[in-house]
């Protein structure tokens, strides 16, 4: 999570001194893995995973990442690249949104429900992630996540803010593990399309339950597991302890994710090489660099791949920001002047990850904390790369990483 400062956790942008991996001669992240059997099983491809995130995975947010991680594969010979491990389509496999309150989600009108179950047509495969305690409940907004199009729910169990974990929602239930089990009954009887779960390793050292959780999982049902290995007790501090993926995936036949210190194509080949996990999920490493899902596929595909531009940096920022205003003057949810304020917001938290590695990024962050309104962010970023390049801030270019993406008026899929 992203949010909830002074209110238990605050997810950090860097790492406790990050492991440095190299490429792996011969394993790479996978091509695809398949979640669930039957006519509602998701196929996955490339087996990346947009981790849900807190105040981050919105759906303006997920279409980004999407958009941005696109791989054509320009620069390759395809007659070159094995068709099974090219990953050319997009560099993203599978999104999940942010976590959802089941309570929230089950006593709230329909029309509410769109703010926070919105998606597009060009999302899926997508995920919606619910976090509650009490199993009937989770199991009704389980089969409202159904009736609104999802191709996936998924339970957490990882959030460790107090807030969450004061209802026993989140990692607080990692002290429960028959009432996790009829959390797992519950949901799986009331819903027919794959249902997975995220965890961490247990609440602490001293009560690691992860290859036991896994293991309920799979006897219940559920569809493929996501392990965070740290614990509750950890937040985000430390290093993520891979040797616990491994243990789950030796314990199980379903599909396991693996979640945790992944920054760069390196770590996720190095997680797959060491764990023989069936997928990696990238949390904290995706706003401060869009581009490494496309980073991954491209290394899939060709044995590299290519860093961004300045300008290809410029273009990310700028695609979001006008993202974000395009879906808030859409957006009926809110008054007018209060959605604009909220989109303003998100701009200067976003502006720190997306201006990492920015050269003169400190004074780009302080124009945009001082902005009032959402078209002033958007006309400081203008102003400040035009001073850059010395050109016109609309010129094309022709790096292969822009990420104007042309995107089609679609309907939503949810009421």
């Amino acid at each position: 999570m992203f949010v909830m400062a002074g209110k238990g956790f605050t997810v950090k942008k860097d790492w406790d001194n990050p492991l440095e991996h190299a490429m792996p001669e011969h394993v790479r992240v996978p091509a695809e893995f398949r979640i669930g059997n039957g006519a509602q099983a998701v196929q996955v491809a490339p087996a990346t995973v947009l981790a849900p995130m807190a105040g981050v995975t919105d759906t303006v947010f997920r279409r980004f990442i999407r958009h941005a991680s696109l791989f054509t594969a320009t620069s390759v010979d395809l007659a070159t690249v094995e068709a099974e491990i090219s990953n050319q389509q997009s560099g993203c496999g599978l999104l999940m949104t942010e976590f959802t309150s089941a309570d929230g989600l089950a006593r709230m009108r329909e029309s509410k429900r769109k703010r926070y179950l919105t998606f597009y047509d060009d999302e899926h495969p997508i995920g919606a992630q619910l976090f509650g305690s009490n199993a009937e409940t989770l199991a009704e907004a389980a089969r409202i996540v159904e009736d609104t199009g999802f191709d996936l729910v998924d339970l957490n169990l990882g959030c460790p803010a107090k807030r969450v974990v004061g209802c026993n929602g989140g990692s607080g239930l990692l002290r429960d593990l028959p009432k996790i089990r009829e959390i797992f009954k519950a949901v799986r009887a009331a819903v027919s399309i794959p249902f997975t779960v995220k965890f961490r390793l247990g609440w602490n050292d001293s009560q690691i339950v992860c290859v036991d959780l896994a293991q309920i999982a799979e006897s219940e049902g559920l569809c493929a597991v996501a392990l965070h290995a740290r614990t509750r007790e950890q937040g985000y501090t430390g290093r993520a302890r891979w040797q616990w993926i491994a243990a789950v995936k030796d314990a199980v036949r379903i599909p396991v994710i693996g979640n945790g210190d992944v920054r760069t194509p390196e770590d996720a080949a190095a997680m797959v090489a060491q764990t023989g996990c069936d997928a990696v999920m990238i949390g904290r490493a995706a706003p401060s660099n869009p581009w490494i899902f496309r980073q991954i596929a491209e290394y899939t595909a060709t044995g590299s791949y290519t860093c961004p531009t300045e300008r290809d940096r410029y273009r990310m920022i700028r695609t979001y920001f006008r993202m974000l205003l395009e879906e808030a003057e859409a957006s009926q949810e809110l008054p007018r002047a209060a959605r604009h304020g909220e989109t303003a917001g998100k701009m200067k938290q976003f502006a720190s990850w997306f201006t990492h590695g920015v050269p003169g990024g400190a004074k780009l962050r302080q124009q945009i904390y001082a902005a009032k309104t959402g078209a002033a962010v958007l006309d400081a970023a203008d102003a400040f790369f035009e001073a850059c390049f010395n050109a016109p801030v609309i010129e094309e270019s022709e790096s292969e990483f822009s990420t104007e993406p042309a995107f089609e008026e679609t309907a939503l899929v949810c009421d």
